[in-house]
C-alpha cells in the first residue's frame, strides 16, 4: 500500500508535545499550588511554573529548555512499513530542532560532539508495534535529562529498607526513591514504576506508565491501590515543589507489572519532572487528530 507523508503531521506532534503541556497535567499542577501554604517557596515555586505554561504556550516555545530524549511509540495497522514511518519522524524530528521546538540533546557519547538535529544512534528512541486496529496511533513524551538521573532500580529483597518480595517492599523501595531525588528531579514528579520483568525491561515499562492520563485509574485493584497509597504517602515527605518543601512532592504515582525470572525481582522507579510532556496523533481514513 502507499502509505501517506506524515512528516509535517509528525512535526506538530512535536510542537504540541514541546510547547502545550497537557489538561490533565496543568490541572494537577494549579490543585497542587492550591494545597501549598499562600506566600510559601513551594508556592512561589508552583506559581512560576504555572506562569511558564501559559507563556510556553502562547508563544509555541519550549516548556522546558531541556526538550529530553524523544520516545515515539508508534501502533501501525498490517501493511505499513516502518522504515517509511522511522525516515518520516526523523525528518521531522530535524525540523522540529531547526524551528527550535527542540534544543539539539544528541551527542555522541565517544566524541562528545552533538549531531545538532537531534538525530543519532537510537536518538530520538522509536518504539514500533504492529497491532491489529485499522488506523496508526504514534505516542511521543519528551523526557528530560535532569529527572532521568534522579530514577532508581531495586532488586527485592532490600534489607536495608525491609523490603521484602511483594507490594509492600514495592512501596518501600518506592517510596525511598522519591525521597532520594529531593529536588534534583525537578519536583513535583510523576513516578512510574514497574514490578518485575528484567532490568532492562523493567526500564522501558517504567517509562511506559508516563503515557497514562494523571486521573486514569489501574485496571488492576491491587496496583490501583498501591497507586493511590503511593502519591498519598510520597506527599508526605516533606520534598515540595523542586525541592523547597510543602504538600506536593508528586502529581501522581503509575505502576505496571511484568512477568519476572523465579531468581529476579526488580522494581524501577523513572522520574518525570512537572513538565510531563507527552501528546498522541491518530491517523484514521485519512483524518489526523493530536490530543
Amino acid at each position: 500500500m502507499t502509505q501517506p507523508d506524515l512528516t509535517q503531521h509528525f512535526l506538530e506532534l512535536v510542537r504540541r508535545a514541546s510547547t502545550d503541556l497537557r489538561p490533565d497535567v496543568e490541572r494537577a499542577l494549579r490543585t497542587a499550588r492550591g494545597r501549598e501554604m499562600p506566600g510559601s517557596a513551594a508556592q512561589g515555586a508552583l506559581d512560576t511554573i504555572i506562569q511558564n505554561v501559559e507563556l510556553a504556550r502562547e508563544k509555541s516555545t519550549p516548556i522546558c529548555q531541556d526538550t529530553g530524549t524523544p520516545i515515539f511509540y508508534v501502533y501501525y495497522p498490517q501493511g505499513w512499513s516502518t522504515l517509511v514511518l522511522k525516515k518520516q519522524i526523523h525528518e521531522a524530528v530535524a525540523q522540529a530542532t531547526d524551528k527550535a521546538y527542540l534544543r539539539p540533546n544528541a551527542v555522541d557519547s565517544l566524541t562528545g560532539r552533538n549531531s545538532g538535529d537531534n538525530l543519532g544512534d537510537e536518538f530520538p528512541s522509536l518504539h514500533f508495534h504492529e497491532w491489529e486496529e485499522p488506523y496508526l496511533k504514534v505516542d511521543l513524551m519528551l523526557k528530560g535529562g535532569g529527572c532521568e538521573n534522579v530514577g532508581a532500580q531495586y532488586k527485592l529483597p532490600n534489607g536495608k529498607l525491609g523490603a521484602g518480595r511483594n507490594l509492600e517492599g514495592v512501596r518501600r523501595v518506592v517510596l525511598d526513591a522519591i525521597y532520594q531525588a529531593q529536588g534534583k528531579g525537578c519536583a513535583p514528579a510523576v513516578i512510574g514504576v514497574a514490578v518485575g520483568g528484567d532490568r532492562g525491561a523493567s526500564y522501558v515499562k517504567s517509562k511506559e506508565q508516563f503515557f497514562r492520563d494523571l486521573d486514569d485509574v489501574n485496571d488492576s485493584p491491587a496496583l490501583a491501590q498501591l497507586e493511590e497509597r503511593l502519591t498519598s504517602e510520597a506527599n508526605e515527605l516533606g520534598v515540595g515543589p523542586m525541592g523547597f518543601g510543602g504538600a506536593t512532592t508528586v502529581l501522581g504515582v503509575k505502576v505496571g507489572a511484568l512477568h519476572r525470572l523465579p531468581a529476579s525481582y526488580f522494581v524501577t522507579a523513572s522520574y518525570m519532572c512537572w513538565a510531563d510532556r507527552r501528546r498522541a496523533l491518530t491517523w484514521r481514513d485519512g483524518e489526523i487528530e493530536i490530543g
